[in-house]
């Protein structure tokens, strides 16, 4: 199933654009195959591979030959709810009309920015620069033991007992509040997004072996940090993340175009 762009998440419920839709469809129904009628109402098979194509977006996963007739009596009863609505002056409710233009605008925006990405498409030679790029911006893991206390003078009394020759994991084990203290302190492999900004900073600054040389303050209580090791994180080969990087410029494309749309029109804010 075909992936498609959108500005906005299309998941207004679909009874919402049937009013909107009334006259395409039955215009599509004149040169299509009907696969029901509803009072007097012919539901084509165009707009019925709609619906299909919007289940399939909603749920991520591509609908079943074997869903179909399941989902037509759905999609009937959707019609035969919106009709009764319809009767029933809902869509004269103010609110109910503005989520409908709202429904609207999501389908024309929708089916605006895929025609724009179609007629400027991503050329295979794109590709690889931008990957070599987002290569080059993975940021560093590091690999780390914290010992983690309530009190300041706790953790400069071990940092002494460490700078002695004590072994880190050992009074881990023995004086740390952290869960890792089980495991000497280890934190495994992490990016320093992942962390807090005081402990982000002190690993950052350390080489593999050292020691901070102060207890380093967060809001969980007092760190002595043992940098062990460093790398840069491995990237996947470009043949597996080739599609996803098309994407990313796509995106990239589309936010070009929209930041143009903004600079074009004049625009006034109240809030």
């Amino acid at each position: 199933m075909k992936h498609r762009i959108s500005l906005l998440v299309l998941a207004a419920p679909l009874m919402l654009l049937i009013a909107c839709g009334k006259n395409g469809a039955s215009d599509a129904a004149e040169n299509g195959d009907r696969v029901a009628t509803v009072n007097g109402e012919i539901i084509s098979k165009a707009e019925f591979d709609l619906y299909l194509d919007n289940v399939g977006r909603q749920s991520g996963r591509d609908v079943q030959e074997d869903q179909h007739s399941q989902l037509l009596d759905q999609y009937i009863s959707m019609k035969l709810a919106a009709e009764a609505a319809e009767k029933a002056g809902i869509t004269k409710d103010s609110k109910v009309a503005n989520q409908i233009a709202l429904a609207r605008m999501n389908v024309i925006v929708d089916a605006s920015l895929q025609k724009y990405i179609d007629e400027h498409p991503v050329a295979d030679e794109e590709l690889k620069p931008e990957y070599d790029a987002q290569v080059a911006a993975m940021p560093h893991e590091y690999h780390a033991r914290h010992i983690l206390v309530d009190e300041q003078s706790d953790a400069e009394a071990i940092t002494r007992q460490l700078e002695g020759g004590a072994d880190f994991e050992k009074l881990a084990a023995e004086k740390s509040k952290d869960s890792s203290g089980q495991s000497g302190g280890d934190l495994g492999w992490f990016t320093l997004e992942t962390m807090v900004k005081p402990f982000a900073d002190a690993v950052a600054a350390l080489q593999p072996g050292q020691l901070t040389k102060q207890p380093v303050k967060s809001q969980f209580g007092w760190h002595i940090i043992k940098l062990e090791d460093s790398r840069v994180a491995t990237p996947p080969a470009f043949d597996e993340v080739k599609d996803r990087v098309k994407m990313l410029l796509q995106r990239k494309k589309l936010q070009t175009y929209l930041e143009d749309l903004r600079k074009a029109a004049k625009i006034e804010k109240s809030i």
